[in-house]
């Protein structure tokens, strides 16, 4: 599904002539077929959805990286660039949880775990990003979740 939608916002920006949007989907769809090839390497299925997710979600990390380098490094016009492309990207994650709704599902999937302390830390985090990848930020997650097992240890 997010495959034929990346193909179809390919096709709009050419229409369209919006070049900034269409290199950025196709440094998406590269990059997705360097999974792909990587997968058939190793002899699994082609990228699931999920797993797109998570691939965008490090691109959007990456550039971000890469923005702050560009910012102290006094090129505005590069980390800009940066910025539009993550913009971009977000375009195609579903909406992101916020705060509160990100500590109701570290403390349910606690809850579903059966987590008592801070060695638990990787059940809870798989759990997390089994129900919701693509929607929550997994590096403020981990944070959560490591907060919630100190306290209960």
């Amino acid at each position: 599904m997010l495959r034929a939608r990346l193909t179809t916002e390919m096709k709009e920006a050419m229409k369209a002539g919006d070049k900034d949007k269409l290199t950025t989907v196709r440094m998406i769809q590269a990059a997705l077929k360097d999974k792909d090839i990587e997968a058939r390497g190793l002899g699994k299925e082609p990228t699931s959805d999920e797993e797109i997710l998570s691939l965008l979600q490090k691109m959007i990390k990456q550039r971000n990286e890469s923005a702050t380098v560009y910012e102290q490094g006094g090129r505005p016009e590069l980390a800009a660039t940066e910025r539009a492309e993550i913009a971009i990207i977000e375009g195609f994650l579903p909406k992101q949880m916020d705060e509160s709704e990100t500590k109701a599902a570290v403390e349910a999937a606690i809850l579903e775990t059966g987590a008592a302390g801070p060695k638990d830390m990787g059940k809870v985090i798989s759990a997390l990003k089994g129900a919701f990848a693509g929607r929550m930020d997994f590096g403020k997650a981990s944070g959560l979740v490591k907060a919630a097992l100190a306290a209960k240890a």
